[in-house]
């Protein structure tokens, strides 16, 4: 694809389609559960040992969040103790490329967009 057609990608609808997909994945906590979840389903207690430095709170709602999106699933065991797990869907895991990609040209830029 050219370079002017990939900018016609965000531009077409005033980058609206891109901002809003945006807004949902680029919060604090939601890249970093899509990458923990990735090649594993995890409980709620085993995500919360992986990610150290968010809230109970806020994994919740990250979690719920992701779960509305199509991103993860959950899925809740009928067990005592209750048990529920979180995985990456179909489209959770097509995310991981372009993540990566941004994560890639995050480390190598980060410093230029710092100064």
């Amino acid at each position: 694809m050219a370079e002017q057609e990939g900018a016609c990608l965000i531009r077409g609808d005033g980058g609206a389609a891109l901002r809003a997909v945006l807004d949902r994945i680029a919060d604090k906590w939601a890249l970093l559960i899509v990458a923990t979840l990735d090649r594993r389903r995890l409980r709620f207690t085993d995500l919360r040992r992986e990610l150290p430095a968010v809230s109970q709170r806020m994994l919740t709602r990250t979690l719920r969040n992701l779960e509305r999106d199509g991103l993860v699933s959950r899925t809740a065991h009928r067990e005592v103790p209750p048990r529920v797990e979180y995985a990456l869907t179909a489209t959770g895991r097509s995310l991981l490329a372009p993540a990566l990609v941004l994560a890639r040209w995050a480390r190598e830029h980060g410093a230029e967009l710092e100064r």
